[in-house]
């Protein structure tokens, strides 16, 4: 079944449309112009952050960057201690690209514990959101009204907008570059972001009270209350298997690419399945008795799993070894959300609900920094494309030993949801309100 998305829908996909000729077009022609020399030395001028993001702005500007020899010597040059004594070689060894992308992470790292946070936020919905994604520079916000929106995370401005059929809940939502998936109530629901909508259809009994959804393409798996999940192919659209994973409700979940399904539940335990087969492979379990599951990602460059739990507890295995790594009381309430950038194994974000936002070192777990916003009230305001008032608040940095209770609640309202992206963190705070904190490096303020 196929119906039309959102109004406007084919308005955006040409805006959209326009956006991306503008960045291949006339515009990077002439920047093409100049030679690559000229090209390299203007690139110089910028650090290693801003060289990385540029690698990404068209195939033409990544080739200059990665290959030329003249960018070669000038960070040579600029960073000998990055390449110890044997400088060269190990350059060579160590493609410009990998040099760039360490580099980039480690700024991140250095910004989102040293750094100089800055809080943007803006009403996206009418009534309390609880869910957010972040991917590529773009924010999915929604669950609480009946439509899911999208965002940059650049500039705050409505992308585009996504309404929910009939009169089932939101329950849970994903995105990637093509397309937003939603689980409405036993359904799965596919916005294309050509503007098609489509549902994949399955027998009433097949879901029976979802409770969370996560999304790797082909597959959309599905939480239930019964303690089991439901895989769905997405271009199929069926439900290809059912797995049992626990004796009571599946409260959150998360996948890898090596076909593995991670699920938490309301018990204190962790199910490894299986996704081809849906054997289970192993239990995770805590020392910490009783708690729930409340939260969960997974890091495939550490292959360390991640926990957030009813009762302030995060948590650490290493999925080869199946073995605890290390378990720390981080909150003095229910951790509802933790993540991390992609490709980073130094820090990990968490949230919750006592409205602290967190940095954990993913390696022994130690808190690295805490923040809250020093104010209530805003310090600037500004006024968006689509008319949206942007608010700027300023952030507090929080010690170990701070007492919380002694933050006001407004300050620090509880954080239902948070994503991580390259110097920045998206929060929802069971408000209408979205957050975008921004991290600057202390000698870059």
């Amino acid at each position: 079944m196929e119906a039309g998305s959102s109004a406007g829908g084919k308005r955006r996909k040409k805006t959209m449309s326009d956006r991306g000729k503008s960045v291949q077009g006339s515009g990077g022609g002439r920047v093409l112009l100049l030679g690559a020399d000229v090209i390299c030395a203007v690139f110089s001028h910028l650090d290693h952050f801003d060289v990385a993001r540029c690698a990404a702005v068209c195939r033409s500007w990544r080739d200059i960057i990665l290959s030329s020899s003249l960018m070669r010597d000038i960070y040579l040059e600029r960073g000998p201690r990055v390449f110890g004594t044997a400088g060269v070689q190990v350059l060579e060894g160590a493609p410009l690209k990998q040099y760039l992308e360490e580099l980039a992470k480690e700024q991140h790292r250095i910004a989102l514990v040293n750094g100089h946070p800055e809080v943007y936020q803006w009403q996206g919905h009418t009534v309390r959101v609880s869910q957010c994604r972040m991917r590529r520079g773009m924010i999915l916000s929604g669950v609480g009204d009946k439509v899911i929106k999208l965002w940059s995370a650049t500039d705050c401005q409505c992308l585009d907008v996504y309404s929910v059929p009939g009169t089932n809940p939101l329950v849970d939502m994903d995105f990637d570059e093509s397309k937003v998936v939603g689980l409405v109530g036993r359904q799965i629901y596919i916005w294309r972001r050509n503007g098609k909508m489509s549902v994949l259809q399955s027998r009433d009994h097949i879901i029976s009270r979802a409770l969370c959804m996560r999304y790797l393409d082909p597959d959309a798996v599905v939480g239930c209350e019964d303690g089991r999940s439901r895989v769905f192919d997405m271009y199929s659209g069926s439900c290809s298997k059912i797995i049992r994973m626990h004796s009571g409700p599946v409260t959150c979940l998360t996948l890898t690419d090596d076909q593995l399904i991670l699920g938490g539940s309301s018990y204190g335990s962790i199910t490894i399945s299986d996704l081809s087969s849906g054997e289970k492979v192993a239990t995770l379990k805590s020392s910490v008795s009783p708690i729930g599951i409340s939260s969960l990602c997974f890091n495939p460059d550490n292959h360390l799993v991640f926990a957030g739990s009813t009762a302030g507890h995060s948590h650490c295995w290493d999925i080869r070894t199946l073995r605890p790594v290390w378990e720390v009381r981080a909150s003095a309430n229910i951790i509802y959300s933790v993540h991390h950038l992609p490709g980073d194994t130094s820090t990990l974000a968490t949230g919750g609900i006592d409205g602290v936002l967190r940095f954990l070192s993913q390696r022994t777990g130690e808190v690295l920094a805490s923040y809250v916003t020093s104010k209530n009230e805003a310090v600037a305001s500004m006024t968006g494309k689509n008319k949206s008032t942007i608010m700027q608040f300023q952030v507090k940095s929080l010690s170990n030993e701070a007492r919380i209770d002694n933050v006001p609640r407004l300050q620090r309202p509880s954080i239902t949801c948070l994503a991580v992206g390259m110097k920045k963190v998206v929060t929802v705070n069971d408000e209408k309100y979205v957050r975008v904190w921004r991290f600057k490096e202390s000698n870059r303020a």
